[in-house]
């Protein structure tokens, strides 16, 4: 089967160093026929001049507060048959690329979305759910090894999240790309709404997936805590006034008041916020209500095609993988080696392990390795037993099993 070329789109905006990790991952994914867009501010660019990655990815100048308008400079600058998004504060699996684009070998695939793991590196923050004219999404059972390709019933759409999805490129233009009106929050949702009236299908792809951190911006600190509620009250009216039959728009609304209540409250019990800081937020949240509802809605227009040929990049990935294990005091010599193999190209892994129950977590780091923290005897993947008894080879090979088709290509012998 021929790959199809594919732009990845990354928007990053005063978040440079969260940046940097993710083009370190990008530059190391396994798929040959790629190219690199970010749509950045000055500091964004100097972290990629700062990577010596300069002319190796196409930067498209943009530093205003909006996500659909950076994204859709992405979509005009791109040559790809294929557009793949990824945000700036996410890390990408190696094999991310592969998996996602391999969907659109089916003709009748317009759009694919992966799966995105939380900050731990193995719980899920989500997988495959479908949404409907409120905006309200639920979870899809799919097979979780292999391609789904579906196709919603009225008045919903497939969900694919803005930190893992992708789109032929003939299709995004013709659609007009995000919607502006949607300054952060349901742009990704609106926009797999608009496709699915359209009759497009969506193929979700477990395989694909990424690791994505929650970075702090304007909306919230590192620590999660909420600062500004403004563009989820905007969006979740703008969503409803394009999608949703008005008698359902006060039930919809009363449950946005609460779902993000309950979430403030939920902070300031653990000390993230105080009083003051809710008070705030709900009141930003009715400001971006009131004032959506008033907002005039203009129609989308086709977005131009670039009009420059494709910036194929260039791998550091070499395609083989190395996998590095021992005692959690070892970790540092462990780190050491790996950093050394990743300059050469190899896709490392490393794994640690304690004499413990202590639950697994997953860190990216610099300049390109994967490290696999826990007990002997705890979780990885959240489902297993709590405590499971065995020896040091047996538990390193089911960990290198869990992971092995989302971070290397298995057709190819270890290094």
């Amino acid at each position: 089967m021929t790959m199809p070329s594919v732009s990845v789109v990354v928007v990053s905006r005063h978040r440079p160093e969260a940046l940097k990790y993710c083009l370190t991952s990008l530059s190391r994914l396994i798929y040959p026929n790629y190219e690199i867009i970010v749509v950045t501010d000055p500091s964004g660019e100097a972290a990629i001049h700062d990577m010596g990655l300069t002319g190796r990815v196409r930067v498209v100048p943009f530093d205003i507060a909006n996500i659909s308008i950076a994204r859709n400079k992405g979509i005009e600058a791109a040559a790809g048959n294929v557009v793949a998004f990824i945000d700036d504060d996410a890390v990408a699996e190696p094999m991310w690329l592969h998996h996602l684009a391999a969907a659109f070998g089916d003709p009748e695939v317009s759009v694919a979305g992966g799966y995105v793991r939380g900050r731990n590196g193995i719980s899920f923050q989500w997988t495959a759910r479908s949404v409907d004219c409120t905006g309200t999404a639920k979870s899809l059972q799919v097979d979780e090894t292999f391609n789904t390709v579906l196709t919603p019933p009225p008045d919903q759409a497939i969900k694919t999240e803005g930190t893992n999805m992708a789109v032929r490129r003939q299709i995004l233009l013709d659609q007009g790309g995000f919607d502006p009106a949607y300054r952060f929050y349901l742009d990704e949702t609106d926009l797999n709404m608009r496709l699915a009236i359209s009759g497009h299908k969506t193929a979700i792809v477990p395989l694909a997936q990424v690791h994505h951190a929650y970075a702090p911006s304007t909306r919230r600190r590192r620590n999660r805590s909420v600062t500004d509620l403004y563009d989820i009250g905007a969006s979740s009216m703008i969503f409803l006034r394009f999608h949703c039959p008005e008698a359902l728009h006060a039930a919809r609304i009363e449950a946005v008041r609460q779902e993000q209540r309950k979430r403030l409250l939920i902070q300031m019990r653990d000390g993230l916020l105080e009083p003051r800081e809710v008070r705030w937020a709900i009141k930003r949240l009715e400001q971006g209500l009131s004032d959506a509802a008033e907002m005039a809605l203009q129609p989308l227009l086709p977005l131009r095609s670039a009009q420059h040929p494709f910036l194929r990049f260039e791998s550091v990935a070499d395609g083989g993988h190395v996998e590095l294990a021992g005692r959690i005091w070892q970790k540092g010599k462990l780190c050491r080696q790996a950093a050394q193999l990743a300059e050469q190209g190899k896709t490392v892994s490393v794994f640690t392990f304690s004499h413990t129950g202590l639950f697994h977590s997953v860190r990216y780091h610099k300049p390109g390795f994967w490290l696999q923290r826990g007990g002997l005897f705890g979780r990885s993947d959240r489902g297993q037993k709590l405590f499971r008894f065995g020896l040091f080879r047996k538990r390193l090979q089911e960990e290198v099993l869990r992971i092995a088709r989302i971070r290397w290509d298995c057709r190819k012998s270890k290094q």
